[in-house]
């Protein structure tokens, strides 16, 4: 299955437990999202981002749990985010971590695609109920 939809994003700048050195910029936030479309509820998470001296390059890693519906099945399930910018050029992977779904998400796997068009950020969702 594929589906697509909208989602807002909030993110909340929190400390870190080191800083970082030599011109590169070191980031932790927590974000809350809500989801609507044919995934429709919200989620918590949190993330570290480094942006480096050259301009357009730049990373982050994060992890984040949804709890809504998926095409009317209820559950939760948590996504594992991982991105890479080289010089403007960017990489972007969001994976259903295994074995994540509970309820009647259970057995979910899949790949969220993540599109940001005129300021409103969109999924776009390939995925599997096993």
């Amino acid at each position: 299955m594929k589906i697509s939809g909208q989602f807002n994003v909030n993110m909340q700048p929190q400390d870190l437990s080191f800083a970082g050195q030599h011109g590169q910029q070191l980031a932790r936030m927590a974000l809350d999202k809500s989801y609507q479309g044919d995934l429709s509820g919200s989620s918590s998470g949190e993330m570290l981002s480094a942006v480096s001296t050259t301009p357009g390059s730049a990373g982050y890693v994060a992890i984040e749990q949804v709890t809504g519906t998926l095409m009317g099945r209820s559950g939760s399930f948590v996504l594992q985010h991982y991105g890479v910018m080289n010089r403007g050029d960017s990489h972007l992977t969001l994976t259903v971590v295994p074995d994540s779904g509970t309820d009647e998400l259970t057995g979910l796997t899949g790949q969220m695609d993540i599109r940001i068009e005129d300021g409103q950020h969109y999924y776009d969702f390939e995925y599997e109920l096993g």
